[in-house]
């Protein structure tokens, strides 16, 4: 059951500082697209920037992990006002382990929150770390993400979880 987060929630702006400190997690590793933007990290979900200023004045670290090339991230990452892991190959651990200890934190303390089940959610379990499923804001439509999209309908099921998509 790699594939089932510890929470689901419907948005990462869900999450509080107050939840988190229940699950002894210091530091959240953050996914991008359908995350906390959107187009390719060319629209910023509504509240995601308050939300990033609050959890930091909480004291919750913040990093972005994505698999895009560092190039794409840089800008992206600069929007947000975060440190950033490129090239983080989810679902294998390397990235995760490579964004706590850029982090300073143990694996054990970090969360990964992010909208698809078979990378971020898969890759997180796999390293250790606590794994925050929210929904996807807006559905991809290449085949690839299709197919992807059809099993994790099948898992949320399996897991008895709801993300409308």
């Amino acid at each position: 059951m790699f594939t089932k987060p510890h929470l689901q929630l419907n948005r990462a702006t869900d999450i509080t500082a107050e939840l988190l400190n229940k699950m002894n997690i210091t530091c959240l590793i953050l996914d991008v697209d359908n995350t906390l933007c959107l187009k390719k990290g060319k629209i910023i979900l509504d509240g995601v920037m308050n939300w990033l200023e609050k959890m930091q004045n909480d004291g919750i670290k913040l990093i972005i992990l994505s698999n895009a090339k560092p190039k794409r991230m840089e800008g992206i990452a600069k929007n947000f006002g975060l440190p950033f892991v490129g090239l983080g190959g989810k679902p294998l651990t390397f990235g995760y382990r490579r964004a706590a200890k850029r982090m300073g934190e143990s694996i054990k303390n970090c969360a990964i929150v992010g909208d698809q089940l078979l990378t971020d959610i898969l890759g997180g379990n796999l390293a250790g770390c606590k794994t925050i499923l929210v929904c996807p804001v807006e559905l991809e439509s290449s085949f690839g993400f299709k197919i992807k999209r059809g099993i994790e309908r099948k898992l949320l099921k399996k897991y008895n979880l709801k993300c409308d998509f």
